[in-house]
């Protein structure tokens, strides 16, 4: 799995983020999405190999702009995990 982080430019309020959030979980490979306007950017949960060019197209195609983009695996950390 993949966390992306992307910087959007242009979401003012919630449903901003609404609005991306939706076209980006379309995306497949796209597991999980959550927008900030306030932070201005979005981070998404998607498989190893999700096309990155598709969720930046996406957002795009909305009206926003995007930025900067990160990725990093992404580890599930739930009750019963554990590390090492």
């Amino acid at each position: 799995m993949l966390k992306i982080t992307l910087e959007v430019e242009g979401m003012r309020c919630g449903m901003c983020e609404t609005h991306v959030n939706d076209v980006v979980r379309r995306v497949d490979g796209v597991k999980k999405v959550k927008s900030s306007h306030a932070k201005g950017r979005t981070e998404v949960v998607a498989e190893d190999g999700t096309n990155i060019g598709l969720i930046k197209e996406a957002i795009a195609k909305q009206g926003y702009g995007v930025g900067k983009v990160e990725t990093e695996p992404y580890e599930k950390r739930g009750l019963f995990s554990r590390k090492g």
